[in-house]
Formats: structure tokens, C-alpha cells, sequence
């Protein structure tokens, strides 16, 4: 007996070689896979839908926008257009596929070749099946896309039978033990949520649902699902690159790509979820809610994506997503200050964090017990104390505080343990703590990228480097385009007296970025190894890239000294203290000056005065190089003592 299906188009072909798959919501050329955002696919969609028909732009807007937004609707829609053309190779002169009507839209205008999918036979494959019959079935793993053209929900079936061809093909995989690939557990990146409410002024908002995502994701299963960190995602924001490739840098199996629209109190969320190895849409979903529910929201996309890898991995256990709260309207404008705060608080400059304390500061004004916002204020005063070099007495206090509260509110918390573990680390020199708190933040969330950096720096300070470089290698994997990540693995190296690694290592970190500040460290190795030539050429390029500053003097007196040019060394050791009498500065610079100069009763007042005063400076102790000439004075022992580094 004959089936009687609805006739759904699976895909159209159109030109000598482009297909546009309506089921699996992607175009091809020749078979190969072509790469469209969203806007302009969406907008492809629309016209081939349509096509002989004009499309205007107020259509466009209505559908892709939504009507009453505010954007620059030329300008976005030109964009798409151009785009498009530019995948489709079409002249706009003389167009084969998208022609403009002056001052009214577009048109579609090449022919259609519908391809279906055939009725068949009982005993065959069975017929298209409509949504409501996919919902609720037992044994299949079907997940319905919501969309809002009725025209396409053809796309629906066709993601559910990407899932299963994803799902067979990840068996393979697997069975072929890929040496990126821990046993039972796969790597998934969320890649930047492209912003689309056409105002620069909500990167924050998309940038803060981007890092949203992957903390929701990174907590939700850590033993199933490995999570790329925030640092090597935003390397993609503004330098798209082919999936698979994407996926090879990162060492990821899978993608999540999406973006948000929002307006006034609705927001409008898209993400799809696409298997790196071949291109292939396993799920996608629209979500469209209030902004109250965004929370709620993610933790949803969070839950249906991890129980996409549970099928990949072969068990079919359904995590429940962490529990998230609607906002009232006053902890929607604090969440929504705590994003600007973490927006500033990544760029990590001063000026980045100072701008990340005022929107913290007013996210706990909004609500007093906002623990993120406490973690992130925390976080912000412990690293403005080293980027600043000011006294550690401005800032640690404040940021021991503002863990401590956002700990008693909630002890869940990793990042503010995490945030803690470096105040009493830095400040305090209690080792025992920190381990304990860094720790207790990796075992909230195995895929909390900065816990185990900064837990890599601890073991470092104590001399533990092959334990160091475990978990620096456990930060890279998480972070593996994290300039600064690789910068301290170069630093573990460097205090192994690997002088030569190190500086390799601190080389590739240039070869991304040529003005990285920590790759500075390479100076440090040149000195070592007696390259003071090198080392003060390279301090130059500095100085004239940022002009002059406290650092930068004291690494000059260091360099002349060991390097035997005392007067030079003299004339920059001048500067530095001319810089401290007029803004105070942490000891350590000046320290470092006396002991390349061999001013070794200086060095060690100036040792003492950091003890004294708190100063970071001193969790390098055990290992840098630096305090060498040093280490026979019983002085040095008793300091090493008192700063709980002598074992």
C-alpha cells in the first residue's frame, strides 16, 4: 500500500553546481560545504522561497528582525546581499542569481530544481514525517527545531537524520583512538554569538551570552564534555574561518554557533550545533523569550546539547540543567551591569578593569547579593595590584573581601574560589589554602580554563614543575589559543633554567601576537643565558612601543648591571626611584635593579620591605633565577622561611 506524504522539498539546486539544503540548512557547491552567517543565509532562504517574486525590504526586516527594531537596516541587508552574491559568484551588473529592483528589494530569478523525497512502500524507508509525529518518539533521537516560516519546517526531520548519520560517524571516530580524543569525552567550542540587534553597543551582551554558554556548558557534564574557554573562541569573532579548520585548531568535535537579537524586553536566541569533521548540522533551535528567562534560557540549550553528546558518547542519561531563577527587573539591570563588567575585565589592561570594578560595583548596588559580581570584582583588584605595580596594601584587601562575601553567598561558586586561592597565594603566602581553593574551583568545573592556569603558576612557585606542567598542559587544552597560557609555560620552563625551550616557547607566543607584554619574559631567559645584547635591544622596542615606565627602568639597571655597565645601570636605577617618590610603586622593581647591580645589602632591605608589604613578588622565591646570587645568605633562608617556601 502506497504512502501519501506531504511533498516537502529536501533541497533546491539552482545554477551549474550550488545546492541549498532546506533540511539540513546549509548550501553547497559541488558537494563542498560553503560557510553563510546567519543573516545571509537567512535572507537566502527568504528570496529562494520566494523566488520570481519581489522580496522588499520591508519583508526582510519583518522576518528577519522583526518589525519597530532599531538598526541600520540598509546597511545590514546591503551587507547580506553582497555576501550572498559574493558566496553565489554573482555580478550585480549582470546577475545570474539575485537582482535588485531599485528602491523596492530583491528578486531570485535563476530556475529551481526541487529535489523530494519520494512516497515509498510499507517495508521501505517510511514517508516525511511532520513535526508533531516526531515529538515524544521512543528510540529515535529527534530533536525539533523551532522556525518561524511554516515553509520550512522540512528542515526539521532532515537535522534529526544528520543527528544519526553525526552519531554513526562519531563511533568510527572514536574506534580509531584520536590522540586529541580522551576516552569518553568530547571537546565542543562555542564560537563568539554574532550580534545582530545592528548596535555595536550590545557586543557586550552577545561577547557576556558567549561566556554564559560555555561556563553553563563547561559545568553541566565536565566528564562527558570538555569545553574550549572564552580566549580562544573571541580569536573567531572577527576572523571567521572554515569550520574544519576552526575545529582542528581547537581540537574540538564539535560547534556551537548562534546569535542574538535583542529588543527592549524580548530576546530572540539562535544556536546550532555542527560536527567539525564534516560539516554536519547535528541540531539547531530558535528560541524567542523574554529577557527575564535568559538564564532559564541558557540553561536549556545547555541541557539539550549535553544530551546530544550523551547519545555521541553512547549513553542516553539526561542531565538536568542547573537551575537558574527569572530575573526580577532589578537583577535583570544587575546581571546585565555584571556583563559590561566582564566585557571590560577580558580586555585585561588597567583601564579594562577599572571600567570592570565601576559596572561590578554597580551590579552589587542593584543587588547586594550578586555573588558573580562580588567573584568579578575579586578577580578584577587581585590582578589590578600586578598590572599597576602598586602597592599591594590598594587593592588586595578589597579583593580578599569581595571573594570572601561572594563565597558566603555562594560557596558553588569556582570562580570565586579560584579568586580567593590567588589573594592568599599573593598576599598572604599560605600555600595550604590556595592548593585548597584552587583545587575545590577545578573540582566545581573541570572546565574552568583560568583555575587551572593559575593552579599551574602555584605548583610552578613551589618548585613542582612536572606536577606545573600537567596542569599548564590541562589549561591549554581548555585554552589552546590562550596567549597568556602559553606565555606561562614558557615561565615554567624559564624557572626550570630550560632557558633555551623557554625562549622558543615565548617566540611561537610572538609569532601570534608580537607586542604580548608577558612574552617579555624572553628578556629574563636572554639575560641568563648572557644575551644582554639581545635582551636590551628587545626592552628598547619596548619602551618605544608603550614609552617609558617603571618596568622598563628596572629591567634596563638589571641587564646593565650583570652586563658590567655600571653608569648606565646607575642612570636607570635614578629614573626608577625619581618614578617611586612620585607614585609609589611595589618593591620588587627596584629590588631586581640593586640585585643586577650586585647591591646585595640594598636587595635585601628592599626584600624585606615587600615582605613586609605584602608584595607578590615574593611567590617567586623558590625559583627565579633572579635571587640566585642570594640564596647562600642566611638572610635569604630565613626569608624563604617566613613565606612558607622552604620545603
Amino acid at each position: 500500500m502506497s504512502a501519501n506524504p506531504v511533498p516537502v522539498a529536501d533541497s533546491v539546486r539552482f545554477g551549474d553546481d550550488f545546492e541549498l539544503n532546506l533540511r539540513a540548512y546549509e548550501l553547497r557547491s559541488a558537494g563542498i560545504p560553503l560557510k553563510l552567517k546567519p543573516i545571509p543565509m537567512e535572507l537566502l532562504f527568504l528570496l529562494v522561497e520566494h523566488r520570481g517574486e519581489l522580496v522588499t525590504r520591508e519583508q526582510i526586516v519583518g522576518r528577519i528582525w522583526r518589525k519597530g527594531i532599531f538598526l541600520d537596516t540598509d546597511n545590514s541587508i546591503n551587507g547580506a546581499i553582497s555576501r550572498i552574491r559574493q558566496v553565489l559568484r554573482d555580478d550585480p551588473e549582470r546577475p545570474r542569481f539575485v537582482q535588485t529592483v531599485t528602491g523596492k528589494g530583491y528578486k531570485f530569478i535563476a530556475p529551481v530544481i526541487e529535489i523530494r523525497q519520494p512516497a515509498t512502500d510499507a517495508g521501505s524507508t517510511p514517508p516525511a514525517a511532520s513535526p508533531e509525529s516526531l515529538i515524544g518518539q521512543k528510540g529515535a533521537h529527534f530533536r525539533v527545531v523551532q522556525v518561524t516560516s511554516p515553509r520550512r519546517w522540512g528542515v526539521l526531520l532532515g537535522i534529526s537524520i544528520a543527528l544519526i548519520a553525526a552519531l554513526g560517524g562519531f563511533q568510527w571516530f572514536r574506534s580509531r583512538g584520536h590522540p586529541q580524543l580522551p576516552l569518553g569525552r568530547l571537546m565542543l567550542a562555542v564560537l563568539p554569538f554574532e550580534n545582530l540587534t545592528g548596535d555595536a553597543g550590545q557586543e557586550y551582551f552577545s561577547d557576556g551570552l558567549t561566556e554564559e554558554m560555555i561556563t553553563q556548558l563547561g559545568r553541566l557534564d565536565p566528564q562527558h564534555l570538555g569545553v574550549i574557554a572564552r580566549t580562544s573562541v573571541m580569536h573567531y569573532k572577527h576572523n571567521p574561518e572554515q569550520l574544519d579548520r576552526v575545529g582542528a585548531e581547537l581540537g574540538v568535535q564539535y560547534l556551537l554557533e548562534g546569535s542574538v537579537r535583542r529588543d527592549s524586553g524580548k530576546v530572540r536566541v539562535t544556536a546550532q550545533l555542527i560536527q567539525t569533521k564534516d560539516q554536519t548540522h547535528v541540531w539547531a533551535q530558535e528560541y524567542d523569550r523574554e529577557l527575564k528567562d535568559l538564564l532559564v534560557l541558557q540553561g536549556e540549550i545547555a541541557s539539550e546539547i549535553s544530551d546530544e553528546t550523551q547519545v555521541a558518547l553512547g549513553g542516553h542519561t539526561h542531565i538536568t540543567p542547573i537551575n537558574q531563577p527569572s530575573l526580577s527587573p532589578q537583577a535583570l539591570e544587575a546581571y546585565d551591569l555584571y556583563l559590561k563588567g566582564q566585557y571590560f575585565w577580558n580586555k585585561r589592561t588597567i583601564e579594562g578593569f577599572e571600567r570592570a570594578i565601576a559596572y561590578y560595583q554597580q551590579a552589587i548596588a542593584k543587588d547586594p547579593n550578586y555573588a558573580r559580581a562580588y567573584a568579578g570584582l575579586a578577580n578584577s583588584y587581585s590582578l589590578l595590584t600586578g598590572y599597576s605595580m602598586a602597592p599591594p596594601s590598594e587593592y588586595m584587601p578589597k579583593a580578599r573581601a569581595a571573594a570572601l562575601r561572594a563565597l558566603e553567598l555562594d560557596q558553588g561558586l569556582p570562580e570565586a574560589h579560584t579568586a580567593l586561592a590567588l589573594i592568599v597565594q599573593n598576599y598572604d603566602y599560605d600555600w595550604q589554602t590556595a592548593q585548597k581553593e584552587f583545587r575545590r574551583a577545578i573540582e566545581l568545573n573541570p572546565n574552568y580554563a583560568t583555575a587551572h592556569h593559575w593552579y599551574a603558576e602555584h605548583l610552578m612557585w613551589q618548585g613542582r614543575f612536572d606536577e606545573a606542567l600537567r596542569e599548564s598542559e590541562r589549561a591549554r587544552q581548555l585554552d589552546p589559543l590562550s596567549l597568556i597560557i602559553a606565555s606561562d609555560n614558557g615561565a615554567i620552563l624559564y624557572y626550570m633554567r630550560q632557558y633555551d625551550l623557554a625562549i622558543e616557547r615565548f617566540r611561537a607566543v610572538r609569532e601570534m601576537d608580537p607586542n604580548f607584554s608577558r612574552s617579555g619574559m624572553i628578556r629574563q631567559a636572554y639575560a641568563q643565558k648572557g644575551m644582554f645584547a639581545d635582551a636590551l635591544a628587545d626592552i628598547e622596542k619596548e619602551r618605544r612601543l608603550y614609552g617609558d615606565r617603571p618596568w622598563a627602568w628596572s629591567e634596563l639597571a638589571y641587564f646593565y648591571g650583570r652586563n658590567g655597565q655600571q653608569a648606565q645601570a646607575r642612570l636607570a636605577l635614578a629614573k626608577l626611584e625619581q618614578w617611586n617618590r612620585r607614585q609609589p610603586l611595589d618593591p620588587f622593581p627596584i629590588l631586581r635593579a640593586h640585585i643586577g647591580m650586585g647591591n646585595k645589602d640594598q636587595a635585601f632591605a628592599y626584600l624585606e620591605k615587600a615582605y613586609l608589604e605584602h608584595s607578590n613578588a615574593l611567590t617567586t622565591l623558590k625559583v627565579d633565577p633572579i635571587y640566585d646570587p642570594l640564596r647562600s645568605d642566611p638572610r635569604f633562608q630565613d626569608l624563604l622561611r617566613r613565606a612558607g617556601l622552604a620545603q
